[in-house]
C-alpha cells in the first residue's frame, strides 16, 4: 500500500477542501472554495446553471480512522441547505467521501456524545462533559452519496 509521512492539521484541512472541490468539479458542478473568514461554510457548490446551491463544511482525516471531530457548535447550527463533506485522504490512495446533512450529522454527534457521557470511564468514573464531538459512518450510509446534495 501507498503511504506517505502525515500532513499537518492544516494541511491535512486544506487537502480536503481542494479534493472535495475537485471532486464536484469532476462530476459537473460549480464548486467555490470561501474565504477562511466565511464562517462553517468552506465550499459554495451549484449546479451549472445556479438554480440549485449548497454550502459544503469539509472535515478530513488521514490514515485508516473513520471518525471526524466535531464540536458542540454543530449541535446548534441554524443553517440551512448545510452539508458536512467528511473525507479520508487515505494515504496516497484515492480518498474516501462521506456526504452528509448538517442536521443528520448533528444528530450523530449530539446522540453519541451523550452514549459515552452515560457509559462510565475506564475505571468506573462519569466522564467529564466537553464539547468536542465525533461523527462515524461504521455503516458506510453516506459514503459516495453526491445525490444527497440535491444539486442535479
Amino acid at each position: 500500500m501507498a503511504q506517505r509521512s502525515r500532513l499537518s492539521t492544516g494541511l491535512c484541512g486544506v487537502a480536503g477542501e481542494y479534493f472535495v472541490a475537485a471532486e464536484l468539479s469532476r462530476r459537473g458542478y460549480v464548486a467555490s472554495l470561501t474565504l477562511r473568514n466565511t464562517r462553517g461554510i468552506d465550499i459554495l457548490a451549484s449546479n451549472t446553471d445556479a438554480t440549485k446551491s449548497v454550502g459544503i463544511q469539509v472535515k478530513a482525516i488521514q490514515g485508516s480512522g473513520k471518525e471526524w471531530m466535531l464540536n458542540q457548535k454543530h449541535e446548534n447550527d441554524i443553517a440551512t441547505n448545510l452539508f458536512f463533506v467528511f473525507i479520508r485522504l487515505n494515504d496516497l490512495l484515492a480518498p474516501e467521501y462521506y456526504i452528509v446533512p448538517r442536521e443528520e450529522a448533528a444528530k450523530y454527534a449530539r446522540d453519541n456524545h451523550q452514549r459515552w457521557l452515560n457509559t462510565p470511564g475506564r475505571q468506573g468514573q462519569q466522564h467529564q462533559d466537553t464539547p468536542m464531538r465525533k461523527f462515524a459512518d461504521p455503516e458506510n450510509k453516506y459514503l459516495n452519496r453526491w445525490e444527497l446534495l440535491g444539486l442535479d
